[in-house]
């Protein structure tokens, strides 16, 4: 007959044997299983990306200028820049971002606001303060997903290449573009590289292809530097937001009650 202790006993291995089995299909229908010490460990052996970093490019803290000119933009198929030519018509309210919706990618990471990367593991995670964006890359070894839900940001995949971090990204939504009034097609794909250079610089080689939208690859390289002491801050575009659509659809602005509306009226 056994014991009470050994009964607590066996059911206390047999709960720890249950958990280290243990597996939760995502949302993505991968399957998932709770991180061990060693997988904690193991991030110790990455490059470290964690903390807020700001595009050199910009100044919310003094960063430094950049260097070189403008990066060249996509070179587009015939039918891509008359659609784009038809977008550069609209007005700016009837732009998707003046009306709070996020760029998308690439666009999200060209923001100059500042991100926070959080490495886990199987999984680095960029929290974009424009917007507040989240983007999970997966690092687990999960394949693309073979039906994914367009969205925003889309799917992406993360691979360590030694010290570089190649990220794979696609099935966007058609709301987005790949750059300024450039649409893309279905097809687009997005490959990031993501490199330390100095300890508190990193640099992201953004490649995009799209072989409905554009005659060859577009690539741009962005510099990040690291603020240690700094904190993301909240972004609620909708707070003051002055865009609206009518009944018929058709977009405006409203000044009402604006700091410049104010002024005036003192």
């Amino acid at each position: 007959m056994m014991t009470r202790k050994r009964l607590v006993g066996a059911l206390l291995v047999a709960a720890i044997t249950a958990v280290a089995s243990w597996t939760a299909v995502d949302a993505q229908g991968f399957k998932t299983k709770p991180p061990t010490p060693a997988d904690w460990s193991a991030l110790a052996k990455l490059p470290d990306f964690s903390g807020v970093w700001e595009a050199v490019t910009v100044g919310r803290g003094g960063g430094a200028g950049r260097a070189g000119g403008p990066p060249r933009g996509p070179q587009l198929t015939p039918a891509y820049a008359e659609k784009k030519r038809a977008l550069e018509g609209r007005r700016a309210e009837d732009n998707e971002t003046a009306n709070c919706l996020p760029p998308g990618m690439p666009g999200i990471m060209g923001q100059p606001y500042p991100y926070e990367f959080m490495l886990t593991p199987g999984k680095v995670t960029i929290v974009g303060e424009a917007y507040m964006q989240v983007r999970h890359i997966y690092t687990d070894g999960r394949p693309m997903p073979t039906d994914p839900d367009p969205t925003f940001n889309g799917t992406s995949i993360g691979r360590w290449e030694g010290e570089t971090l190649v990220v794979e990204t696609g099935v966007f939504s058609d709301t987005t573009n790949m750059d300024r009034n450039t649409p893309h097609s279905d097809k687009m794909k997005i490959v990031e590289r993501f490199r330390l250079t100095e300890p508190d610089r990193m640099t992201i080689e953004t490649t995009v292809t799209d072989p409905e939208a554009l005659t060859a690859p577009w690539t741009t390289t962005r510099t990040l530097a690291r603020h240690r002491d700094w904190t993301t801050r909240e972004y609620i575009c909708e707070e003051n937001n002055r865009n609206y659509v009518d009944a018929q659809g058709k977009a405006g602005i409203s000044l009402k009650d604006s700091p410049a509306e104010k002024k005036e009226q003192e």
